[in-house]
């Protein structure tokens, strides 16, 4: 039987390491957490910290062991399931007195809770035989927070038997997901990001874990992470055909989040929740529809009414009167607080020198960098133990990094074997290139500044594990790289989780600073800062009719973005006395980069056209 959540919140899925055992730390209060399943030699360092917690012995799953990589994806949600029932065992059997942590679970609950109603009104009566009948009647109601997991579909590459041969099956998306259907947990989610994967949304179909029983229930569900309503149609039929249902549309924002950014054309955060509003019966109905007719053409039992579908959010809210109105106004299921979570111990795991750099981060420390070896753009804290050292490397004309880990090897630029753009190798090769293209200064700097820039992700995200554990992962490397949110900056101390929650509840308010932009307003500024830095790189270069047209679709969405907002403040925004006025502001300032376009683009085109009459 499906369980609803306590919370209206989740932590989404944050780097490599700082999610990676945030079930163990906050599952047992009702709150939802994302395990990021890419980096299977994290997971089997964090097998070989938490087996011997529980007094049992660590078994190590060596790399020359079939299917390696699933099998040790499998016995770390196993594990972190069973420290979880533990803990919730534990939790049921303690007293309802200050500090219990039975008490912690009640008292974190959102104050419309049903349940922390029931919970204030047992605490308060003096009948002591109706307090133990409520006591006993709560400890039943107590379940734990889903413990999900994120597969990032880009992260795909195929692996090779000692033949040379290519595994079926054996690619790394692929196999993260047969670790993830072969664990035993339940009430869970798999959540797919960074779009569409044919090859692993077909493997999909060979699968009945994600099969609905009689009853419509789930013991694992499909989640897919979506920057607009058309991606989700798309990928909702998709594997619709295939029998597959879709449990959770997550909405991102491309740009106010943590992480690789996959920007829009555009599209802001409040007309895309819109729409999903405006449609969504229509989203469910055209999916249930493909998905009714796919399973009963395999021969199984259709259903008489879809499933049910959720539709979720994240990506830069801070304060309660934002996430309050993406519930209310939206329908929002459950918001996503990622960033905010950096500084709350109890919940993430960051090792205390990136913690101190979080909680003194200003705007100018964080940057949308071209870092990620992926080719996307990547949020990124500078000042960090591998900003540092990249730095050093570069110095001592040695840049680059080791690369052991190759979850990032694609480049086949100037090998047969894929490598990662951030390795040592790659760029030596790619800077003695530039230098043999006898390029111009200007050019060849901007250029090697691209090269430069990239910096391995697959060590530098997970060493945060290792550094607060004291367990090695890989020899000799120790710098963390840390990817927060611009949301950062508003969060500049250390805090509980209890105190995170309330925060989130509108129980207090940890977020001091008087100019912090709503949400809103902070994609939108982003978005514009996008925009500007792509045309700069543009400027110069002949004219494309397939670029201007992405360039005018992309102002006229993000004004009539503004329009939109303009529309809604009247109805939910008038708490936000400059919220106005940033609009107006922004919308001033797309109409001069439209005119300075078009102009643009009309002298450009003229230029062209007497060039082909010449």
């Amino acid at each position: 039987m499906n369980q609803y959540p306590q919370h209206k919140f989740h932590i989404p899925v944050m780097g490599l390491a700082y999610t990676i055992d945030s079930p163990i730390k906050v599952a047992r209060f009702g709150i939802a957490s994302v395990i990021s399943i890419v980096e299977d030699g994290l997971i089997e360092m964090m097998r070989s910290y938490y087996y011997p917690t529980i007094q049992q012995v660590y078994h190590p799953i060596p790399k020359n062991e079939g299917d390696y990589r699933a099998k040790r994806i499998t016995d770390y949600l196993n594990l972190v399931n069973t420290i979880v029932q533990a803990q919730m065992e534990k939790i049921k059997q303690s007293a309802f007195e200050t500090g219990s942590e039975i008490v912690k679970y009640f008292e974190m609950l959102p104050d419309d809770s049903k349940l922390k109603q029931l919970y204030h009104h047992m605490m308060d009566t003096p009948n002591n035989m109706e307090k133990q009948e409520v006591a006993t009647y709560l400890r039943t109601q107590l379940i734990p927070g889903s413990i999900d997991v994120n597969i990032m579909t880009k992260i795909d590459s195929d692996k090779q038997n000692e033949a040379g041969a290519i595994i079926e099956d054996g690619s790394e998306a692929v196999t993260a997901l047969r670790g993830y259907i072969q664990s035993d947990l339940t009430n869970s989610s798999v959540i797919f990001s960074a779009g569409m994967n044919p090859r692993l949304y077909n493997y999909l179909e060979k699968c009945d874990a994600f099969d609905a029983d009689e009853l419509g229930s789930f013991k694992k569900k499909i989640v897919i992470k979506v920057s607009d309503y058309r991606s989700a149609i798309i990928q909702g039929k998709y594997l619709a055909k295939k029998g597959i249902w879709v449990s959770e549309f997550r909405i991102e924002s491309g740009l106010n989040c943590g992480g690789h950014a996959f920007a829009t054309d555009g599209y802001l955060m409040g007309p895309i929740m819109e729409e999903f509003k405006t449609k969504k019966e229509e989203l469910v109905a055209t999916i249930f529809e493909v998905y009714n007719n796919a399973i009963k053409a395999k021969g199984r039992s259709g259903f008489n009414e879809p499933h049910p579908v959720k539709i979720t959010a994240q990506g830069g809210i801070g304060t309660y009167e934002e996430d309050i109105f993406l519930h209310e106004h939206y329908g929002i299921s459950s918001t996503g607080w990622g960033t905010p979570f950096l500084v709350v111990p109890e919940a993430t795991t960051v090792d205390d020198n990136t913690l101190d750099l979080l909680c003194k981060a200003g705007k100018n420390d964080l940057v949308l960098s071209n870092n990620s070896p992926l080719g996307v753009r990547f949020h990124y804290l500078k000042g960090t133990s591998a900003d540092i050292e990249k730095q050093e490397r570069i110095k001592k004309g040695k840049p680059g990094s080791p690369c052991t880990e190759k979850h990032l090897a694609f480049n086949t630029e100037f090998t047969e074997a894929p490598i990662c753009t951030a390795s040592h190798k790659y760029q030596q090769l790619k800077i003695a290139h530039l230098k043999a293209l006898q390029l111009s200064p200007e050019d060849y700097q901007k250029q090697l500044s691209t090269v430069l820039d990239k910096e391995c992700l697959c060590v530098g995200l997970s060493n945060a594990a290792s550094k607060v554990y004291q367990v090695p992962f890989v020899k000799r490397q120790e710098a963390v790289t840390i990817c927060p949110g611009p949301n950062i900056v508003y969060f500049n101390k250390v805090v509980s989780l209890q105190t995170m929650t309330d925060h989130i509840y509108g129980r207090t308010n940890i977020v001091k600073h008087k100019h912090r932009p709503h949400m809103f307003i902070a994609e939108l500024r982003l978005y514009i800062n996008y925009l500007k830095e792509k045309l700069a790189a543009d400027a110069g270069k002949e004219p494309d009719k397939k670029n201007n047209k992405y360039y005018q679709e992309y102002l006229n969405n993000l004004l009539s973005g503004i329009k939109y907002y303009q529309q809604l403040q009247g109805v939910a925004l008038t708490n936000h006395p400059e919220f106005s006025a940033a609009l107006e502001l922004a919308k001033n300032e797309l109409n001069e980069i439209s005119f300075q376009f078009m102009n643009k683009d009309l002298a450009n085109q003229s230029l062209l056209e007497s060039q082909l009459v010449e």
